[in-house]
């Protein structure tokens, strides 16, 4: 994948499986926005073999687009709009019910006051919230999150927690791009570096120590 003249990702390989979830950690630039967007059919890659959700991005990626849930730096939200068109609009455009809207709302816990205000006034917290729920009511086979905690109260934070653990758990797949890896190591499945657009899998802590005390055992004998 280039980003003007220079490759941000080169070599990278991931694979990721239905009912996973995934931390990307790094260092800024390394290429974890980069992957996401790739991954939700924003971004066209340049080489390599790129399939999401059985989807060849080279050739359809446009087709992936509703059946990801993506959340990135910018909300991807209508500023014009108040926090229940914007639902009701993306909603409809994923094909989902209106009951699957009005559940998203609620599962985020939105206060209510909120639905008639445009989200050009929202907090970064509320816009946030809205656009994890706009995220949550197309019920996505792949969820790509990219600092979901940022702005967030602790509340909101939780609230996150469970839907990366709810979503992998119904058989979802999950990326997480994250600094915050206390918080977010709990409640995923396995970590990926991404560095020097590399992608380099990390072993559990507890997994680190298993190898590092066998290893000690080895040179003791």
């Amino acid at each position: 994948m280039l980003l003007g003249r220079f490759p941000a990702l080169a070599g990278a390989t991931l694979l990721v499986h239905a009912g996973e979830s995934v931390l990307l950690e790094g260092a800024n630039g390394a290429g974890k926005s980069t992957l996401l967007r790739l991954c939700a059919g924003l971004l066209r890659p340049e080489s390599g073999t790129a399939v999401v959700l059985g989807t060849d991005l080279f050739k359809n990626r446009r087709t992936v687009r509703p059946r990801v849930g993506y959340v990135g730096h910018a909300s991807m939200l209508y500023d014009d709009l108040t926090v229940a068109e914007n639902l009701r609009f993306w909603a409809r455009a994923a094909g989902v019910s209106e009951s699957q809207e009005h559940a998203a709302g609620e599962r985020m816990e939105i206060d209510r006051r909120l639905y008639d205000v445009p989200v050009k006034s929202l907090s970064a917290g509320q816009r946030r919230r809205t656009a994890l729920a706009v995220a949550a009511a197309r019920r996505p086979e792949l969820w790509l999150l990219d600092e979901p905690h940022a702005g967030l109260d602790q509340g909101g934070r939780d609230i996150v927690d469970s839907l990366i653990s709810d979503a992998a758990a119904a058989g979802g797949a999950v990326l997480v791009a994250s600094h915050e890896l206390d918080r977010v190591e709990p409640v995923v499945d396995r970590f990926v570096t991404v560095t020097g657009g590399l992608t380099v899998e990390r072993p559990r802590p507890t997994e680190r120590a298993a190898r590092s005390a066998t290893s000690e055992h080895g040179h003791a004998r």
